[in-house]
């Protein structure tokens, strides 16, 4: 295809290469290549790829590389000399279906889900090196779909590979993306309650709450609370509590805590945890069990108001101390799964 003036002015060349799926990799190693070999003809035309939706991640790369990009929700981007044109368009951030987009002959696997969710925490909370089989044992995830996920991981450039041992994790992003895929308030069921006594008084209750003597506790701090607990950027916000999912746990936190349910205008909110990874690996702040730092993020992300702003904040704090919160493998955590 030719982009040309209506005068005699030199003209533009597109290369047009059309594409189902477009991943960071296969930026960085077959377009990114092809790319290279572009600009040494004597023509060097541009490159413009096409394809049904494109990552923000990839379409990154693609700008770095000077590569043009058209997708079908409207993410656009051209840029060319002669005539002189820059384009650069925004359409959706989300994949209308939802998924990573894995290798060719893949089962494509998604981000949403439990299996997913506990999958993200390992990799994010703990250091490699590990393996798929490390992961599966831990997470209690079978290796199949561990290995198919980490493949579409590694296709958006979230996990390093050597061989079949993970070098490095992009967890930063990588919860970005988990986030993309869950809603906080959809995906666990709550009630609302207002607290007579005022929310200090529930989280006074909490330092003396009855939890079990062995395992994690049955409460847990999410949300605003929590989030200005490690970087405050902003005051109010509900009081969000994660409860267990045994039989009658709402109820008995509520009758503990001193709440009342309401179905409008509620100061705390009880969180159904739909799975137990929620509570791993949980944090004791002034005497209160808070989520993981990496849950907090992911919470907050997909969380209502000013939630994401302060999933950043968080984020930021996370970046500068990661050697106090992320832990290292150690084989001896293979003889402890944490679900």
């Amino acid at each position: 295809m030719t982009i040309a003036p209506p005068d005699a002015s030199p003209y533009t060349e597109l290369l047009i290469t059309a594409r189902q799926s477009v991943t960071p990799r296969e930026v960085e190693t077959q377009l990114g290549a092809i790319r290279n070999i572009l600009a040494h003809t004597r023509a060097s035309p541009t490159m413009l790829v096409v394809s049904p939706w494109i990552s923000a991640r990839a379409q990154q790369d693609l700008r770095d590389r000077r590569i043009g990009y058209i997708d079908l929700t409207g993410n656009v981007f051209l840029s060319v000399t002669y005539p002189a044109i820059h384009l650069q368009l925004q359409g959706a951030s989300r994949s209308p279906r939802a998924n990573l987009g894995t290798a060719t002959g893949t089962k494509r696997v998604t981000l949403a889900g439990e299996k997913a969710g506990r999958i993200v925490r390992f990799l994010a909370d703990f250091r490699p090196p590990y393996k798929a089989k490390d992961i599966a044992n831990a997470t209690q995830v079978d290796l199949g779909w561990v290995s198919r996920l980490l493949g579409a991981l590694d296709d958006q450039r979230l996990i390093e590979r050597t061989n079949r041992t993970i070098t490095d994790v992009d967890w930063a992003d990588l919860l970005h993306a988990r986030a993309m895929t869950t809603k906080l308030l959809n995906d666990n069921n709550y009630v609302g309650m207002i607290a007579p006594a005022g929310t200090k008084s529930v989280l006074r209750e909490l330092t003396t709450f009855p939890h079990p003597p062995h395992g994690n506790p049955q409460v847990l701090v999410t949300g605003p609370y929590a989030a200005r607990a490690v970087a405050p950027i902003a005051t109010g916000g509900q009081l969000m509590l994660y409860v267990d999912n045994s039989p009658g746990s709402i109820d008995f936190v509520a009758d503990e805590l001193g709440l009342l349910p309401v179905d409008h205008g509620a100061e705390v909110l009880l969180l159904r945890a739909r799975d137990a990874v929620i509570f791993d690996r949980y944090r004791t702040v002034t005497g209160i069990p808070h989520v993981a730092l990496s849950q907090l993020v992911i919470d907050s992300l997909s969380g209502p108001g000013r939630m994401p702003a302060e999933a950043e904040a968080v984020l930021d704090l996370m970046r500068a101390t990661e050697e106090t919160w992320r832990q290292p493998w150690l084989a001896k955590f293979e003889s402890k799964p944490s679900r």
